[in-house]
C-alpha cells in the first residue's frame, strides 16, 4: 500500500475544489467532536472532508463533497483529534525496525515524530541514518529524521564508535530532503560552549541548511551557560527532570521536552511548571526518548505519556497540544502537521469514551485508514537490510573468564574504588566511593556484597579496548550476567555481573547472535537477538515484545527489580550524562565543575 504525503502547493487545486462541492472528497469522518487545538476547544458536531493525503475542508456540514467513490466514516460523537507526534525518540531503542515500530504505534495514535538515529549512527555512520530513512519513508508515519550531531557522543579520546560524523557529513544529510528536519541532541554540550570547532561547525551547517538544532543539556537549570547553549542556536531540549528546567528553557525561547520514557519518569515533576507554577505550555511538549517494545505493548507510545499527563493535573486539550501542534510549531511544521486543519495531512485519530482516558479506536494516516480498535488495518512493506548491518559485532577475541578480574596495587587487604550507583526511573548516575576488599591481589566484588562487575569490549574495530569497572544498584541476589550490544551511545558489548563465567558466556553469547542481550544464570540462558546494528530486531513487534518481557522476566527472577531495567542499564556507557561511566576505554565522570574527563577506579 503506498502512502502518499505531497507538498501542499502540489495540492492546491483539488483541496479548493473539493472543499466547493465540485470534486467528491476521498474519505469524510463526520459527526464528531474536534479537538481543536489550534483554539483549545472542543467542538461539537463537527465534520472533515479529506483529499488524498490532506485535509480540504473542516466543518459542520460535508454532504456536498460525498460522492459516489467518497468512503464516509460516521464519528458517532466521538473526539477526534490529531494524530499524536513524538518529539523526541531514537527508533532503535524500541528494538524494533522502523516498519515494525510503526506498525506497533499506528494503532496507538501516534502518526508521526521527529527521530535522532544516533544509536545506528554510531554503528553506521551516515550509511545507517539513511537506511532507516529510506525505510521510514515507506511508512504510513509523518515521519522527520535528524542528524546524529554527536557521534562519538563524548570525543574520540572517551570511548570508541563504529563511526564518526562532523559539519561535513552534517551538511551532506540536510541534501537527502526536506524530511530531515533537524539536527540531533547535541549531546557535547560543553563543547558547544566552550567553542569545540566540530560541535560549532556542525551547528552552523544545518542553521545555513534552514534546519533546527536539538538540544541536550544536563548542567542544572540555574548554570549560568545555559544561556550560552541557547545562543549558538540550540531551540529545544529534552533534558529537563525539575520544573526550573522547564522554565529556565521557556524563558530562553526554548521548547521545553518532558519525556514519560521506559524508564525515566520526568513528565511528573516537569509538568508542574505549568500546573503549580502557572507558565504557558504553548512551548511545552510531550515526548518518549524512549520506550521499549516491551512497555509499547504493556502501556502504550504517546497515547500513554498524554493520558499520563491529564493524571497529573493537565487540561486534557492542553496535553493533547503538548504531544500535537506544539510538537509542529517548534520544528515548523505546522502548516502539514498537529492540528486537524484545511491543508495539513490528514492524520487523524478517533477517541472513544472520555478524553481524558485517550482511548484511541481508529486511525488515519496520511488520508489512509490504517488501524481500527487497535489492530493494523493497512500492510506495510517489508525493508531488508544489506549483510553488513546484520554482522557489526567485531571483538578481537572471544572473553574469557579472566577478562572480568580486576587486578589491584595491593596483594591483600582494603582499597577505596569509584562505584556506578544506579538510580531506578533515572538516566543519571551517582558515584560511590567504597572500601572493597582485595585478595591475592584482585578486587573481590559479588561475595554477598550486593555489588557486580561491569565492563565494556569494543566491539566495532576489532581494537581489543576493554575496561572493567565495579556496579551498585543491580539487585542480584544470585550469581548471574546480562550482556548487551545496546550500549548507549557508542554500543559496544556491555556486560555486568556478580560471576565471571557467566560475564564471559554473555558476552559470547550476544557476540555469537551478532548483537542482542543475553541474561544467563543457573537456570539458563535467555536471548533477544538484535541482530540489526546490534541494536533492532528482525522479528515482528508481537516476537520482539514478548523477547524483551523475557528479558526483564530473567532480570527480575534474578533479583534485578528495577523498572525496565535493561533501559536503565543500557545507559550505563553513555559518557555524557552525569555522573559516573563506563566505556571501552575506562570509567568517566561528568560534572558541571569539571565537565567530561576520565578518571581512575582506584581513589
Amino acid at each position: 500500500m503506498a502512502f502518499i504525503r505531497k507538498p501542499l502547493a502540489d495540492c492546491v487545486p483539488e483541496l479548493v475544489a473539493t472543499a466547493r462541492g465540485d470534486q467528491p472528497a476521498t474519505l469524510v469522518i463526520r459527526g464528531g467532536k474536534l479537538v481543536n487545538v489550534c483554539s483549545g476547544e472542543i467542538l461539537e458536531g463537527m465534520s472533515i472532508g479529506i483529499q488524498g493525503g490532506r485535509i480540504a475542508y473542516v466543518g459542520k456540514e460535508v454532504s456536498h463533497m460525498i460522492g459516489e467513490g467518497t468512503q464516509v466514516i460516521d464519528a458517532g460523537g466521538k473526539y477526534m483529534a490529531p494524530g499524536l507526534l513524538d518529539g523526541h525518540c531514537h527508533i532503535e531503542s524500541t528494538q524494533l525496525t522502523v516498519s515494525e515500530f510503526a506498525r506497533a504505534v499506528l494503532p496507538m495514535g501516534t502518526t508521526g515524530g521527529f527521530f535522532d538515529a544516533h544509536e545506528i549512527a554510531n554503528v553506521f555512520g551516515l550509511k545507517g541514518i539513511k537506511l532507516m530513512l529510506d525505510e521510514m519513508r515507506g511508512t504510513p508515519l509523518a515521519a522527520y529524521m535528524q542528524v546524529a550531531s554527536c557521534v562519538p557522543a563524548a570525543g574520540e579520546e572517551f570511548e570508541t564508535t563504529g563511526a564518526s560524523i562532523g559539519p561535513k557529513e552534517v551538511a551532506e544529510a540536510f541534501t537527502w530532503g526536506d524530511d530531515v528536519i533537524a539536527l540531533g541532541e547535541v549531546m557535547n554540550f560543553p563543547g558547544v560552549v566552550y567553542s569545540d570547532e566540530k560541535m560549532l561547525g556542525e551547528i552552523q551547517a544545518t542553521l545555513r541548511a534552514g534546519r533546527y538544532v536539538d538540544g541536550h543539556f544536563t548542567w542544572p537549570s540555574s548554570d549560568w551557560r545555559l544561556p550560552i547553549y541557547a545562543a549558538a542556536g540550540v531551540t529545544g531540549d529534552h533534558e529537563c527532570v525539575t520544573a526550573d528546567d522547564v522554565i529556565e528553557r521557556v524563558r530562553l525561547g526554548m521548547y521545553a521536552k518532558m519525556r514519560r520514557g521506559s524508564a525515566w519518569h520526568d513528565v511528573a515533576k516537569t509538568i508542574t511548571a505549568h500546573t503549580e507554577r502557572g507558565l504557558d505550555p504553548r512551548r511545552m511538549m510531550l515526548v518518549t526518548d524512549d520506550r521499549s517494545s516491551e512497555s509499547l505493548r504493556d502501556e502504550g507510545h504517546m497515547d500513554f505519556v498524554v493520558r499520563h499527563a491529564i493524571s497529573q493535573g493537565v487540561r486534557p486539550v492542553t496535553a493533547f497540544q503538548m504531544a500535537t501542534i506544539n510538537t509542529a510549531e517548534r520544528f515548523g511544521l505546522a502548516r502539514d502537521i498537529g492540528s486537524i486543519t484545511p491543508g495539513s495531512y490528514a492524520d487523524i485519530i478517533l477517541l472513544d469514551g472520555n478524553l481524558s482516558d485517550v482511548n484511541v479506536v481508529l486511525t488515519v494516516a496520511a488520508g489512509v485508514v490504517v488501524a481500527e480498535n487497535g489492530v493494523m488495518t493497512a500492510t506495510l512493506s517489508s525493508y531488508t537490510y544489506p549483510q553488513e548491518v546484520l554482522s557489526s559485532v567485531h571483538l578481537s577475541s572471544r572473553p574469557t573468564a579472566e577478562d572480568f578480574v580486576i587486578p589491584a596495587p595491593i596483594s591483600t587487604g582494603k582499597l577505596a574504588a569509584r562505584v556506578i550507583e544506579v538510580r531506578e526511573n533515572h538516566v543519571e548516575t551517582l558515584e560511590q566511593i567504597l572500601t572493597l576488599p582485595v585478595e591475592e591481589g584482585k578486587l573481590q566484588i559479588g561475595n554477598g556484597d550486593g555489588l557486580c562487575k561491569i565492563a565494556v569490549f569494543e566491539r566495532h574495530k576489532g581494537t581489543g579496548n576493554k575496561s572493567v569497572g565495579v556496579v551498585n544498584g543491580i539487585g542480584f541476589h544470585e550469581p548471574a550476567a546480562i550482556a548487551m550490544t545496546v550500549a548507549h551511545d557508542s554500543h559496544n558489548v556491555l556486560v555486568i555481573g556478580n560471576d565471571d563465567e557467566l560475564m564471559s558466556q554473555a558476552a559470547n553469547a550476544v557476540a555469537d547472535a551478532q548483537g542482542g542481550v543475553a541474561v544467563i544464570t543457573a537456570g539458563g540462558t535467555t536471548l533477544f537477538p538484535l541482530a540489526i546494528a546490534g541494536l533492532m530486531s528482525t522479528e515482528p513487534f508481537e516476537i520482539a515484545s514478548a523477547q524483551s518481557a523475557a528479558i526483564s522476566k530473567a532480570l527480575y527472577d534474578a533479583g534485578c527489580t528495577l523498572n525496565y531495567a535493561f533501559m536503565t542499564l543500557s545507559l550505563l556507557a553513555l559518557a555524557v550524562i552525569p555522573t559516573l561511566r563506563l566505556t571501552d576505554k575506562g570509567l568517566v565522570r561528568i560534572s558541571p565543575e569539571e565537565g567530561i574527563q576520565r578518571v581512575s577506579l582506584f581513589v
